[in-house]
């Protein structure tokens, strides 16, 4: 007798399991890029140095995909109860990841233990459900079932990375699209649980589904309040204002008198001692300048080095070039910050605009007697490239003849071989240069870098301030022993040594 032909394999159909499976494949993608990403760019906000965060967590990410691919193995049974699981964990892991993350980093010790345990998790859950899910889907034919997972999980990953920068992060924040993104994965798995017809006796997994989407709504509307806390265990300070903008997070504290900013966790300046870091920033540059009739300042959206600049009445027209627009407006509309910036960001004499500094510098054709330049610590490759020999090139080309230009250039005493970098990077574009270091308590031993296109002069027209006086202004640029100037490279585009150098020199200061 025959042996009777193997079962046909089904096309696979609009069917609305299958349908249901199919969208899984697309929310499956899009959820675990999302979390990949949310993870890289937290990373590289509280530890900096960008490339090597979003490095090692993709690739942690990456290979733990590959161990739960790799696992689904030895599942022999209970494919779909599995896959509906599996769905539900990570709807919890990875949706209360950024906030778990923003909480935990300023109280434990090895904070990289809990980013990369998260990162493996997700990425091992990830890596299983694509697998379980083309065996769920073993009774329609074979070519048509891959083809149409891997498209849905490529297209899903594809929405996940233009959504990410474009619409997530500016408009909801790490917190809020983690948990999102959680609301989706629980989401799918209770519409696969309620529209295919082997899910019946799946009660423990219904009920699971619908409180792990109620703690995810919760946790979602109570995203600023999470965020908040996290802040203030992280600053030790009362927070009183905070806001993600597309380009960063800005925190204002307040304790007594003493008003902080913090950029991506980074202090910025503090109320009771920026002005020793301002005049010494804006003074000698401006007072080594015959007639600084036109400024410019490149990032100090703050307006405070501003406020210094205008203190020279000689000065007729001043820009200031700051990426961040709301950054820029808060310090020009708030009371408490226009009265510590003196007006400035709204003086007659004023014109902001918003811009990549890099960017913007590369394309300008004016001429300036002074340029100032206030840009964040090169704690990444993005912040690095405005500390590179090619922003320096297109910088000279804006300085008017018998024109200065100064760069805030970090701790010549914590990072002296990052602070020596940018004197030897701007002397490699063409300028010649004098450094100088001042004491500011917030930040301790602090460094400037004088620049020129020629001889730069002894002298300086120093006005009498709260810190510098002409005096002062003259011992500046006397080292010690331990900040005195050494062999360093040059920061370029394609190498960014300084980015290194300064991760290295505050790594090791921090512990």
């Amino acid at each position: 007798m025959a042996e009777a032909d193997p079962p046909k394999p089904k096309k696979l159909v609009a069917s609305a399991p299958a349908v249901a499976l199919l969208a899984s494949a697309f929310v499956v993608a899009t959820c675990g890029l999302i979390y990949e990403l949310l993870a890289s760019t937290l990373a590289s906000y509280l530890l900096g140095d960008s490339v090597t965060q979003f490095s090692t967590v993709i690739g942690s990410y990456l290979f733990a995909m590959g161990m739960g691919s790799w696992f689904s193995r030895y599942v022999k049974k209970n494919e779909l109860r599995l896959f509906v699981r599996t769905e539900l964990l990570i709807a919890v892991i990875g949706g209360c990841s950024a906030a778990a993350l923003f909480l935990l980093f300023p109280v434990i010790d090895h904070f990289r233990v809990a980013l990369y345990g998260i990162v493996l998790a997700i990425g091992f859950l990830v890596g299983l459900e694509i697998p379980l899910l083309i065996r769920i889907l073993r009774g329609y034919e074979f070519r048509e079932v891959v083809s149409n997972v891997l498209t849905f999980d490529y297209v899903g990953a594809l929405a996940a990375s233009l959504l990410f920068p474009l619409i997530l992060m500016p408009h909801l924040g790490m917190i809020r699209t983690g948990f999102l993104f959680g609301f989706f994965n629980a989401a799918v798995a209770l519409a696969l649980l309620f529209t295919l017809p082997k899910t019946i006796g799946f009660r423990v997994e219904k009920f699971a589904s619908v409180l792990i989407l109620i703690g995810l709504a919760a946790g979602f509307f109570a995203s600023d309040r999470l965020q908040r806390w996290a802040e203030v265990a992280g600053y030790g300070e009362p927070v009183i204002y905070a806001v993600s903008t597309k380009h960063q997070r800005i925190v204002l504290t307040r304790r007594g008198d003493d008003l902080r900013l913090y950029l991506n966790g980074n202090l910025q300046f503090s109320s009771r001692d920026e002005y020793r870091y301002h005049e010494a920033l804006v003074h000698p540059a401006m007072g080594r300048v015959a007639h600084p009739r036109n400024v410019l300042i490149l990032g100090g959206g703050d307006g405070l080095a501003a406020r210094e600049v205008l203190r020279h009445k000689e000065v007729e027209h001043l820009t200031l070039v700051d990426l961040d627009g709301e950054m820029t407006d808060l310090f020009a509309k708030t009371d408490m910050l226009t009265r510590l910036n003196g007006g400035s960001l709204t003086n007659a004499k004023m014109t902001v605009i918003n811009a990549d500094g890099f960017r913007w510098a590369r394309e300008a054709t004016g001429q300036y007697d002074a340029i100032i330049v206030d840009f964040p610590d090169p704690v990444d490759y993005s912040v690095g490239k405005l500390y590179t020999e090619t922003f320096y090139r297109a910088a000279r080309k804006l300085l008017a003849p018998g024109g200065m230009m100064v760069v805030q250039s970090t701790s010549p005493l914590v990072a002296p071989n990052a602070f020596w970098t940018v004197a030897t990077t701007m002397e490699s574009a063409g300028m010649q240069t004098r450094a100088y270091h001042a004491y500011v308590p917030s930040f301790g031993e602090w460094g400037f870098i004088l620049a020129a296109n020629g001889p730069i002069p002894d002298k300086a027209n120093i006005p009498t301030g709260r810190f510098l006086t002409p005096e002062i202004a003259e011992r500046m640029f006397d080292f010690p022993p331990d900040m005195a100037r050494r062999p360093t490279p040059v920061n370029r585009l394609d190498n960014q040594a300084l980015v290194r150098e300064f991760a290295d020199a505050w790594s090791r200061y921090e512990g």
